[in-house]
């Protein structure tokens, strides 16, 4: 009678210890693939980032340039006005008052500035867009590290993951920069 309770403890202990181990495996997959989850995640926020970026970078140097070249138009309307304005004054007298309502309707010119900060807006989406691209493929080695290591490598090739391809400056964005923005 005793050696069948004590058989009956083995039997629970070996069933327990079984049942254990499956759920440690069971967990340590999901724990693996839960990651690799979160790293592939992080892959397709960067490479996001990237598009919106070179998304504004589009929109940014049509619509400055635009802006600009309306802004130039303007100025050279103002100037215009202003030598016709010297032209047909015929004293010093006309000449000031001319300049001075012409002043006063166009207080000042500045396109100088409006050409620097296009520059200044274009170099910063550059500057954004080479950042993301950086953290893009920081992403990239960091993902297929973890789905190259050992152990997780057996579980994840089980489960369809593979390495991810580094992407070298093709991200769909025009092959050529944009051409003639200031002419009609």
């Amino acid at each position: 009678m005793k050696t069948i309770k004590e058989n009956w403890k083995l039997v629970l202990i070996v069933a327990a210890g079984i049942v254990a181990v499956i759920f440690m495996c069971i967990f340590g997959i999901q724990g693996a693939q839960n990651k690799a989850f979160a790293l592939e995640e992080q892959v397709n926020t960067a490479d996001s980032d990237i598009k919106v970026q070179e998304k504004r970078r589009v929109d940014l140097v049509y619509n400055l340039a635009d802006c600009v070249r309306q802004y130039d138009k303007h100025e050279a309307e103002t100037l215009t006005a202003i030598v016709d304005g010297r032209e047909k004054a015929t004293s010093i007298e006309n000449v000031t008052t001319a300049i001075a309502a012409v002043t006063e309707a166009y207080p000042e010119l500045k396109s100088n500035e409006n050409y620097k900060e296009l520059m200044n807006e274009l170099s910063i989406t550059e500057n954004l867009i080479a950042e993301y691209r950086e953290n893009y493929n920081k992403q990239i080695k960091e993902y297929n590290r973890y789905v190259r290591k050992f152990p997780t490598r057996f579980f994840l090739n089980i489960l369809g993951y593979e390495t991810q391809q580094y992407q070298y400056l093709d991200y769909g964005a025009p092959v050529d920069a944009p051409q003639n923005l200031f002419g009609d």
